[in-house]
């Protein structure tokens, strides 16, 4: 027999994450609970409730004097709500990747979108993001079910749609969907929203199989992806199983010449696979036949050296997991690893950006499992140490720094800036507190420190600090130079009922309303919409109130200009009656420009009420008889027109 397990395998980034939450818990003294099980994994769940958590079911049952972790999968909006009026001391383990979801769901069923998730509706990660949408959602299984949930709800055909799919699903299946949506929903947006993790799991689970005679998927039976990677691996391997635990090998028959593959799901720990291929070893016989000729004993004494927790080590990358680095260590036997969570200080980064097969990297130990024979790694802690040094110095000197705005969090946001996690207060976040900080997320920023303490950790920053000058700065540089007729490019701030402020390049200016359209309108937003970038002009210059009068009216889109361009005294056209009076009738000649049908010249006979002969809205036929370009007036005629028709009627009589 030959055994070979999967190349991703295991605990992926979020449930690692929500697991080393709860540990970190109890290592604190807390007494922990968590809202349903923290994964699906019995064996895990046992071994946490030796160490006192528990777990609820619903948030009512949340006790007093418990910490309760939210786990990987998240919850819906209202349990937020519940959990904090009722005083509920809660720690949110919501898989990033997951809450990357429940923001694309929140933001686009506020727009009005429909959320269609590819997923199981049942499945506690599909009910928290079905508890963000604010539009009633929809969930489909199967490509089939999109094109019957389409076909039963036909307005979803020309509905602006949003598909996004639970973090474990089928990526063959989630193609399938998607390209029945483009067919279906003309006007859908897809956000590709199943786990990098999952996605490459089921990759290599899948080509694994298809080299085996027996694959054996190890996972708790009620794991979502768990049952996802079998259902891959039995279709190419009919003899696939499905296990929790080493145990259950004894029922499975294995072949002399057998190929096994090996694969585990997301929330399977390494010390059950561990188990397992330590069995599977004891059928084949391989670790006997690799065990070449070095003493066995000094190969086990040379594994197990002390090595001294916290002692900085250099290690070169031989390969990249997406919950794992692992690397060669310069004088160790031991397997060194860096988990993605001390790979870098945001919790989003992905491994494969931060660091490359074949990179030395300095690492700081941070404990070692003689018995498995592996020391695990830090990365950032390394880059925080050198980075407490920068921030010193920047401190003492006033520096700008640069960094990320890597979450949002109760109160502000985190800026992570030389490996080290800075606290921005909401108050000096943004420009203005009328700015919404979400919209930093994942921006780089540029900020000052406000206070450090290198002894507790813990860094304030001030964005608010850096915009304040540069926006002085431009100020100053806006004003040394603006003149009247200056042109300027400027974005739309905000609007009133008189108009629209825009901002041109660190100072606001004004456009009356009157100035944005040629054509008489009610409210600016008939023009123009906050965030709108626009062309505008300087009209008027107050220094001493500091206010601009812009200008946004183009003289080429006058209509008097248009009008005056195109027509001229003696032309027939038609218009259309614009509105009637006791001396007469006005109507449109073009748009934004009207003309007066005098009740003398509305037929070739006496009238008494122009409503006797006209009706709004009516085309009619006129002759232009008087242009004024001082008042901007003009004459119409219908009387003119019958009358030139009588006599070419009567010439062609002749």
């Amino acid at each position: 027999m030959k055994v070979k397990i999967a190349e991703s395998a295991g605990f992926c980034f979020g449930v690692d994450r929500a697991v080393n939450i709860v540990k970190e818990l109890i290592s604190r003294g807390e007494s922990v609970s968590t809202l349903g099980p923290i994964i699906h994994n019995k064996q895990v769940v046992d071994e946490l409730e030796k160490d006192g958590v528990t777990v609820v079911n619903e948030p009512n049952e949340a006790q007093s004097g418990r910490t309760l972790v939210i786990r990987s999968h998240g919850v819906g909006a209202d349990v937020y709500s519940l959990l904090e009026s009722k005083g509920v001391k809660y720690v949110d383990a919501t898989c990033p990747f997951v809450a990357k979801i429940h923001k694309i769901v929140r933001e686009q069923s506020e727009k009005g979108a429909a959320v269609i998730i590819a997923g199981d509706k049942d499945h506690p990660e599909v009910v928290g993001i079905m508890g963000f949408c604010i539009t009633e959602p929809y969930t489909v299984k199967t490509a089939e079910e999109l094109e019957k949930l389409v076909s039963d709800n036909p307005e979803l055909m020309d509905k602006s749609v949003c598909l996004v799919a639970q973090t474990t699903f089928d990526t063959e299946e989630w193609k399938k969907i998607l390209k029945i949506s483009k067919k279906l929903c003309t006007n859908s947006i897809f956000f590709g929203t199943i786990c990098n993790a999952t996605s490459q799991r089921q990759i290599d689970a899948y080509e694994l199989a298809r080299s085996s005679d027996v694959m054996i998927v190890i996972g708790g039976r009620h794991s979502s992806n768990t049952n996802k990677l079998y259902s891959i691996c039995s279709r190419s391997c009919e003899r696939t199983h499905l296990i929790e635990t080493a145990a259950e090998l004894e029922h499975i028959y294995f072949r002399e010449d057998d190929n096994i593959g090996i694969t585990a799901g997301a929330s399977t720990p390494a010390s059950i696979i561990k188990e397992v291929l330590d069995r599977m070893s004891e059928k084949s016989g391989e670790v006997m036949e690799n065990a070449a000729e070095q003493n066995f004993e000094e190969m086990l004494e040379e594994s197990l050296k002390s090595v001294n927790t916290n002692d900085k080590v250099f290690g070169v990358v031989e390969r990249i997991e997406p919950n794992a680095v692992y690397v060669s260590l310069e004088g160790r036997k031991q397997t060194g690893y860096v988990p993605v969570d001390e790979l870098s200080s945001d919790p989003a980064a992905k491994p494969e950006d931060i660091v490359k097969v074949g990179d030395k990297l300095e690492l700081l130990i941070m404990r070692t499992n003689d018995q498995e024979g592996t020391i695990m790694c830090s990365k950032k802690r390394v880059d925080a140490t050198k980075g407490w040094d920068v921030f010193e110095n920047a401190l003492e000197n006033n520096e700008i720094l640069t960094g990320v705005v890597t979450e949002v969090v109760k109160g502000g946001v985190i800026v992570v800036s030389n490996a080290i996690r800075v606290f921005v207060p909401a108050s000096q976040a943004t420009a203005s507190r009328r700015d919404p900080i979400d919209a930093l997320l994942q921006t780089e920023v540029e900020f000052r420190l406000l206070e450090i303490d290198k002894r507790r950790r813990r860094a304030v920053g001030s964005i608010r600090s850096v915009l304040k000058e540069r926006a002085d700065a431009a100020k100053e540089a806006f004003w040394s130079s603006v003149e009247v007729g200056k042109k300027y490019t400027g974005v739309v701030k905000s609007l009133t009922s008189y108009g629209a402020f825009v901002d041109i390049g660190g100072v606001d200016g004004m456009v009356h309303i009157s100035e944005l359209s040629w054509s008489r309108i009610k409210h600016p937003s008939e023009v123009v919409n906050v965030g709108d970038t626009v062309e505008v002009y300087v009209k008027g210059i107050d220094t001493e109130k500091g206010n601009i009068s812009l200008g946004y009216k183009k003289d080429e889109d006058n209509p008097w200009n248009k009008f005056t361009a195109a027509y001229k005294v003696g032309d027939v056209v038609d218009v259309t009656i614009d509105g009637l009076s006791t001396f007469g009738a006005f109507a449109v000649i073009v748009p934004g420009v009207k003309g007066l049908i005098h009740i003398s010249q509305i037929a070739n006979h006496r009238v008494e009420k122009p409503q006797d002969e006209l009706k709004v809205g009516e085309t009619v036929k006129v002759k232009i008889t008087e242009i004024n370009n001082e008042s901007k007036r003009v004459s119409l005629s219908i009387r003119a027109v019958l009358n030139d028709e009588a006599a070419d009627d009567a010439a062609v009589e002749e």
